[in-house]
């Protein structure tokens, strides 16, 4: 198939040889007149021009190759030359030459451009000059290569190897939002209080930029209040044992100004545009029927003063420049053994919804998205049940999900009951006993490619940072071996498996791409996007242990390329 750009470049060809007519009819007129431009002009300017055009446009369709094309209208002017035996030249004014002139003119036209032309069509593979070229970035389980830059690929006519992946652009599925990390309260305060404001500066530059080594972060989770990776318990209206508060005269964004916020904003200042989702753990425990940070449930009489707390986050992150773009009802609903935790039925998430929060929200013009379930893959009932409520539903943007228990594809079964709403992908940890290429492979394979394949806008790790022993953590439920996707300490910094998981998309999928198709190849699991610039991005997992030969394919036109075992690349074209 012929791309646009040949013709392109064609028309420029032929459009500069009408101009040079156009200059050499009115020079030949304005020189020596009507009589000499009749009898000189169409056999010495039209007619091998005229036939220069016919073997350009003839050649270009054997080779689809435009210096092939120049090389053969020179070929077929000397041709003509000769044979008419007549040249028209311009050494000192238009002047028309015979004999030997015009024999060694058209010889010497003859013998470079069909020379030339003969040479490109046997040594010079096909579109080679106007081939389209793709960048490659490769990450090996054996740590060999880390987001490395390989030799660009190229699309060309030659038959493929192995398996074919088939890019197409005409099935385009769910736009992304971003790639990105729960960025914790123990991230903040590691970043705040183990690095130097330069050495800050530039880790943020690195996270939340795409130039040079840059990854290009476009979605971030915090929490709201403490998560189960801050040093302490807390939240934003904290009290006395046996107090409550239910005007939330008390309110106040506590421990997140120390470190949370201030993050925020430089990561913000770096990217105004990145989106921020806030889950919250636990609601202050005097709302709560155990009284207690961990586990328990929210008690009927206090939805609407929770509903008006959310409200008062939401602004109060708004009063620092935060725009909070969507919050989830309660981070793993179904999970009381986090410090913090709350236990939420679907029946309750939906009740919550639709008498609260939603209308707390439309009464304060509050535009956060609100997403619901925010928990495992084995349970897509739960939320089901809960969209199935049109009375919630209609405040309702979409799902979340992890993926502790249960199979990716629960993001299908929810998208194809409830097509007219979001689904997300929050939350997956990586384990400090994992192994690097164990982890690199499920992720992929599981998260941005299924998550993503499975309707999913995002795709979130957890969590960006920890120290070397996996602090900070709460206490009795605090993940202890949570590892982040850095390690921070002491103005050193350790890139993990979960950076270059994320980064292999995060830095070629912003923010408006959108999920395109793709073929599912056995041992070669993959995920195609198109960004809002137009380049096409394609993600690849060789799964199995052996190196994969395979072929990718796009408009017709075809680049070979292969992944070492258990290797991931990231194509760009």
């Amino acid at each position: 198939m012929l791309s646009i750009q040949f013709y392109y470049y064609h028309f420029l060809l032929m459009l500069g040889g009408f101009g040079l007519i156009v200059y050499a009819f009115f020079s030949i007129k304005s020189a020596d007149g009507e009589e000499y431009r009749q009898e000189h002009v169409k056999p010495l300017m039209y007619y091998p021009i005229g036939i220069a055009a016919i073997a350009g446009i003839i050649a270009f369709f054997i080779k689809q190759n435009v210096l092939f094309s120049i090389f053969s209208m020179v070929g077929a002017i000397g041709l003509y030359t000769i044979i008419y035996g007549k040249v028209l030249l311009n050494f000192v004014g238009y002047k028309v030459y015979r004999g030997f002139y015009a024999y060694l003119t058209g010889f010497i036209f003859f013998v470079i451009g069909a020379g030339l032309a003969i040479l490109m069509l046997y040594y010079v593979p096909a579109d080679q000059k106007e081939s389209i070229s793709i960048n490659y970035w490769l990450t090996t389980g054996d740590k060999s290569s880390l987001l490395e830059a390989q030799q660009n690929l190229t699309f060309n006519e030659t038959e493929g190897v192995g398996s074919v992946v088939i890019v197409d652009t005409t099935q385009q599925y769910q736009s992304i939002d971003g790639f990105g990390y729960a960025l914790t309260g123990g991230s903040a305060m590691l970043m705040n209080t183990k690095l130097n404001a330069t050495q800050r500066s530039e880790l943020l530059k690195e996270l939340f930029l795409t130039e040079e080594n840059g990854i290009g972060l476009s979605y971030l989770r915090v929490s709201i209040g403490a998560s189960d990776l801050d040093e302490f318990v807390f939240s934003y209206d904290d009290l006395k044992k046996g107090q409550t508060d239910p005007t939330l005269g008390k309110f106040n964004l506590s421990y997140d100004t120390l470190h949370l916020i201030p993050v925020l904003k430089e990561i913000l200042a770096l990217n105004p545009k990145i989106k921020i989702m806030g889950s919250p753990w636990s609601p202050p425990p005097w709302m709560k029927d155990n009284k207690l940070p961990k586990g328990g449930s929210l008690k009927p009489e206090y939805y609407e003063v929770y509903a008006n707390y959310l409200v008062k986050y939401i602004q109060a992150m708004a009063s620092k420049g935060i725009t909070i773009d969507a919050i989830t009802l309660q981070n793993e609903p179904e999970n009381p053994k986090n410090t913090p935790s709350l236990v939420m039925t679907a029946e309750e998430q939906a009740l919550f919804v639709k008498q609260n929060l939603g209308p707390a929200f439309k009464a304060n013009n509050i535009q956060t998205k609100i997403i619901v379930f925010d928990h495992n893959c084995d349970h897509p009932e739960y939320p089901i049940a809960i969209l199935n409520d049109a009375d919630a539903k209609q405040y309702i943007d979409g799902s979340a999900f992890h993926m502790y228990l249960g199979e990716i594809d629960a993001l299908s079964k929810v998208h194809n009951a409830h097509p007219d709403k979001n689904i997300y992908f929050t939350e997956q940890w990586t384990s400090g006993k994992g192994e690097f290429g164990g982890d690199l492979n499920w992720h992929t394979k599981n998260l941005i490619i299924g998550a993503t394949r499975n309707w999913s806008r995002n795709v979130l790790e957890w969590n960006l940072a920890a120290d070397p022993n996996f602090n900070p953590h709460t206490g009795d439920g605090g993940c202890d071996i949570c590892q982040g996707a850095l390690t921070i300490d002491d103005g050193s910094v350790t890139r993990n498996v979960s950076y270059y998981i994320i980064a292999h998309a995060s830095k070629f999928v912003p923010d408006g791409s959108v999920r395109i198709g793709s073929n599912l190849m056995e041992g070669l699991p993959n995920v195609a996007f198109i960004t809002p610039e137009g380049k096409k991005v394609l993600i690849v997992l060789n799964e199995t242990e052996a190196p994969k030969s395979f072929s990718i394919q796009f408009n017709g036109k075809t680049a070979n390329a292969k992944l070492t075992g258990g290797a991931v690349g990231t194509f760009v074209w």
